[in-house]
């Protein structure tokens, strides 16, 4: 005999002592109820269970306690007489088929009856097994040792389950987050585009209109307030411009400093995005004018737009951002620069896109770098009883 041989000899006595200690504390641990219309039975079966190592039994005279039971207490294995006269042991296994709870709850029935026929009906309604009265200890131990095997492994499935959902439900939850957070940096499309796994995403775009809006006088306001005080009002003012960009449909782009830019027409082309940006322009205005009176400040914004040709995309690898490259944005920004405070300052590209929309006011000649001397406009809103006629572009 092989030393191995020898050591699996030596195990086999400490395996089945180990079995045996286990099934000993399940059935120790384990709640049993035991359903029988006689109280005679009902001791018998209690006394049988006893010397077999259970310490929980609790009991039912009929059907219908049995479910309002189970219903409310924490039971491992119910022992069903099947020929009960107010409920039979077929109705109540009917009734917990039909209860969410209770469906699947392990059963053994018994009975002292010859009908194989009822016994059969039970397993096909859901009993785990069979036992017939009077029955034995040894076979008493050997089903309920099973069925409640069966139910240890059950609830471990299910408990497994509910974590795996919580898990799937907690990742979904970051997902959103996620996704949110990267909205917030990203219009949708690009950032699908990047989920999907697009690695460098660089869009030409022949006709867009660019806005800037700078805040003026901010500068020197900011040197009599207190950190929170600034952060506060600042906070407030973009947050303004953010709800408007949501609400005309066109895009931010981003802050620099105390400077607002956005676009319109990217990353989804619209025909009329010149107008939705001048649209965005007066509606930012008017939110200044309301800041203004809710903190008692004097703040002004400079609002620059051009429209042209850009190349839109996203760059970096970490805090990667999305953004406008092009002379389309180098004019953008001299417009704001050049313009006044208070008004909307726009190129000659823009003034011919805006159609009969708005007034147009010509501003006189503006030299932009690299470019050379344009005439520019500011832009008036026409009155609500008609559309007033665009200034000669010529």
């Amino acid at each position: 005999m092989t030393p191995t041989d020898t050591l699996a000899l030596n195990s086999e006595p400490a395996n089945a002592l180990l079995a045996q200690e286990r099934v000993a504390q399940m059935l120790q641990d384990a709640r049993l109820l035991v359903v029988d219309d006689s109280k005679m039975m009902r001791m018998g079966i209690s006394r049988s269970l006893k010397q077999i190592g259970v310490r929980f039994i609790e009991e039912a005279s009929h059907g219908r306690q049995a479910l309002e039971r189970l219903q409310a207490e924490p039971f491992d294995l119910m022992l069903l007489d099947v020929e009960m006269p107010e409920m039979t042991g077929l109705e109540v296994l009917a009734q917990m088929q039909q209860h969410p709870q209770l469906r699947g709850f392990p059963v053994i029935v018994i009975s002292g009856g010859q009908d194989i026929d009822d016994v059969v009906r039970c397993i096909e309604m859901g009993a785990d097994d069979y036992l017939p009265k009077p029955f034995s200890q040894v076979l008493l131990k050997a089903r309920l040792t099973s069925s409640i095997e069966k139910k240890r492994l059950r609830d471990m499935e299910q408990l497994r389950r509910q974590q795996l959902q919580a898990q799937h439900a907690q990742l979904e939850q970051e997902q959103e987050k996620t996704e949110n957070l990267l909205l917030n940096i990203l219009p949708r499309s690009v950032s699908q585009r990047l989920k999907a796994g697009e690695k460098r995403i660089a869009d030409a775009h022949a006709e867009v209109s660019v806005l800037f809006a700078d805040l003026v006088g901010f500068t020197q306001l900011s040197k009599g307030l207190s950190a929170p005080h600034l952060v506060e009002i600042l906070d407030k003012i973009f947050s303004s411009f953010d709800a408007i960009v949501g609400e005309i449909g066109v895009e931010k782009i981003k802050t620099i400093g105390d400077c607002y830019m956005l676009v319109g027409g990217v990353p989804e082309p619209r025909a009329d995005h010149a107008v939705a940006v001048v649209q965005a322009g007066f509606a930012m205005l008017e939110a200044m004018e309301e800041i203004n009176r809710q903190h008692g400040t004097q703040l002004q914004i400079r609002v620059g737009v051009n429209s042209g040709p850009v190349v839109a995309g996203v760059i970096g690898m970490h805090k990667f951002t999305y953004d406008l490259w092009g002379n389309t944005v180098n004019i953008a920004s001299r417009m704001e620069s050049t313009g006044t405070p208070g008004r909307i300052h726009v190129s000659p590209s823009t003034a011919l896109l805006l159609g009969q929309r708005f007034a147009l006011e010509a501003r006189g000649s503006v030299s932009v770098k690299g470019i050379g001397e344009l005439e520019t406009f500011f832009v008036h809103t026409p009155p609500e009883d008609m559309e007033a006629p665009a200034a000669s572009l010529q």
